[in-house]
């Protein structure tokens, strides 16, 4: 007769509230993060929308210098493509880079060679030493930037003595032509640099720092009728934003490796994963403090010990060892009852031959696939396997 068992539900399947109560750290932290992952996309997104953009009128863009120069008659061409900004290089044209750093070596070469043969006047806005020499030869970027922001002119450019003071600090240029005009210096070194073409009338004009193009301080200082001067000077103004998007940031075909492969930004995202797996470590972590023995206030019952303990197997699917347990007690218990020492309960021969003529019915093949079998491979088998086990062992103390 074989017996069916029931656990209740505390113990085969944990209730809603429990599983919440497990997860509720884990999701707290996500929430967390993700949120924060929000919050920084978007105070960097505002920050830098529009930023140095002729078509903007946010603090930060430019718009103000764009129509100021369409009232004298100075069109204002935006690109953001390569292509298009050695395309319009003309001894007419002013090119104006605003952020040459983004630049690849590659593109920087392309770029210099197309405005050097074009004879007109081209601008670097706060060029870096990662661009300066390539598309200023000759002219080196010292690592230190400006601390003062108002600098005086300091030199015989006829735009910088008619303009003034104005908000020129930033990076610092050295270079050795002699026939550069070196202004706005700090420390000795010139925030302004204009470095003229070795033929033609074309030159390259050198700005420390975009201040004098933005919309809150074109109205400061000077900063107008510089930006005015160096922007004017032609016809036409091409106005260059460099684009991560750029067909022509891209290695060749053959050059390109694994890395050139994952997206923009992939190395700040694996950073932050990182920090965050750090986090949540360093969390659970402090959670499991060292085992610390101690008398407990009150006494507690047998079943509900027995309930706890499984409850952990079952969290961590332990039923191999659920079943090794039942079994290895269902065997220490059953040895007295046949006459079996109990140093021998867990020894087939000498088990299962007393078992076998104790019950006078099963053979010793089940027995030991009761006893000694494999693993159940769910929780119901598992459920069934206890079921066995009591049942042999009643039969076994019968009369």
């Amino acid at each position: 007769m074989t017996t069916e068992a029931t656990l209740p539900s505390t113990s085969a399947s944990p209730t809603a509230r429990q599983v919440w109560t497990r997860t509720r750290g884990i999701a707290l932290a996500l929430v967390v993060l993700i949120a924060a992952a929000v919050a920084i996309a978007l105070v960097r997104s505002d920050s830098r929308h529009g930023e140095l953009d002729p078509r903007s009128a946010d603090p930060g863009g430019s718009r103000a210098v764009a129509e100021l120069l369409a009232d004298r008659g100075v069109a204002t061409r935006v690109v953001t493509t390569l292509d298009e900004a050695a395309a319009a290089a003309g001894p007419d044209t002013t090119l104006l880079v605003a952020v040459p750093d983004l630049l690849t070596p590659g593109q920087q070469n392309r770029l210099h060679s197309a405005f050097d043969a074009g004879g007109g006047r081209t601008v670097l806005v706060a060029s870096g030493s990662a661009s300066v020499e390539r598309l200023a030869p000759g002219v080196t970027a010292d690592p230190a930037t400006s601390l003062d922001t108002t600098l005086a002119p300091e030199c015989d450019l006829p735009a910088a003595r008619r303009a003034g003071t104005a908000d020129t600090g930033g990076i610092r240029y050295s270079t050795a032509h002699v026939t550069a005009d070196e202004c706005y210096p700090s420390e000795r070194l010139a925030t302004l640099l204009r470095v003229p073409a070795s033929s033609g009338d074309g030159d390259t004009v050198l700005l420390g720092a975009p201040d004098i193009l933005l919309n809150d301080r074109l109205d400061e200082q000077g900063n107008a009728s510089l930006a005015l001067q160096l922007l004017g000077s032609r016809p036409h103004l091409v106005w260059y934003l460099p684009s991560l998007a750029d067909a022509s940031a891209l290695p060749e075909e053959d050059e390109r490796g694994f890395f050139d492969l994952l997206p923009s930004g992939w190395l700040w995202g694996t950073l932050q994963l990182f920090i965050a797996a750090a986090l949540a470590a360093l969390w659970r972590a402090r959670r499991l403090g060292p085992l610390v023995p101690e008398k407990l206030p009150v006494a507690i019952r047998a079943s509900e010990t027995v309930e706890g303990r499984a409850r952990l197997y079952r969290k961590a699917n332990a039923r191999d060892r659920a079943a090794a347990a039942l079994r290895s007690t269902t065997r220490t218990r059953l040895a007295p009852l046949v006459g079996i020492p109990v140093t021998q309960a867990h020894t087939p021969e000498a088990l299962l031959p007393a078992l076998s003529a104790r019950l006078q019915g099963d053979g010793q093949q089940s027995l030991h696939t009761l006893l000694f079998g494999p693993p159940p491979g769910d929780d119901a088998s598992l459920i069934h396997l206890a079921d066995r086990l009591d049942a042999l062992e009643s039969e076994v103390r019968r009369p």
